[in-house]
């Protein structure tokens, strides 16, 4: 017997997302890129905390204008793809160089994978990378499975993206002074 799908109630009040009820991999790229926006909003604010013991520290600084910078451009992930493009070349060109700048600047820090860990925001940072990763997974799904149009910026964005989440843990790191753990796999060497 076939189940009759679940649909919004017109009652708006018990609607959360206009979107939350459709079948495609959209509306939970839309809600994961959400989340993520939230997340960095998360991380902001304990890079502030954090800021406070290291209140003399340029890079922490630096970092924290950087991330005030992208969280909006996390929400304009979120809409890019149902909505009007709008990350942009000038978006991903100013990211990759502030990854570049973070990665020149934590280039001696580590050497290999490590396990993650460190004061927060760092936690909340790797989560985020995180989230990347899930973001790239659906665009390709959409795209090649659902035959949406994902144009190529967004998943060469949330890529670089991932990687500056990654290198932002690094720096805070090292400015607080946590050493990885470094790991070594067993199942590739």
């Amino acid at each position: 017997m076939l189940m009759k799908k679940l649909r919004p109630k017109s009652n708006i009040d018990e609607l959360c997302y206009p979107y939350i009820y459709e079948d495609s991999l959209l509306c939970d790229y839309e809600i994961l890129t959400d989340d993520l926006t939230r997340m960095v909003g998360w991380a902001i604010n304990d890079l502030g905390n954090l800021r406070q013991q290291y209140s003399e520290n340029i890079e922490l600084q630096t970092l924290e204008n950087q991330i005030n910078w992208i969280l909006p451009l996390c929400f304009h992930l979120n809409g890019s793809i149902r909505g009007k493009l709008a990350i942009t070349e000038e978006d991903h060109q100013q990211l990759l160089e502030n990854y570049r700048s973070l990665k020149n600047i934590t280039k001696n820090a580590i050497s290999g994978f490590v396990l993650p860990g460190g004061v927060s925001p760092v936690g909340v940072l790797n989560k985020c990378s995180s989230m990347c990763k899930q973001a790239i997974r659906l665009m390709v799904k959409i795209h090649n499975e659902e035959q949406i149009e994902v144009s190529e910026i967004l998943p060469k964005f949330a890529n670089l993206l991932c990687n500056y989440f990654f290198s932002a843990t690094i720096l805070i790191n090292q400015v607080t002074g946590y050493k990885e753990t470094p790991f070594k796999s067993k199942s590739y060497k």
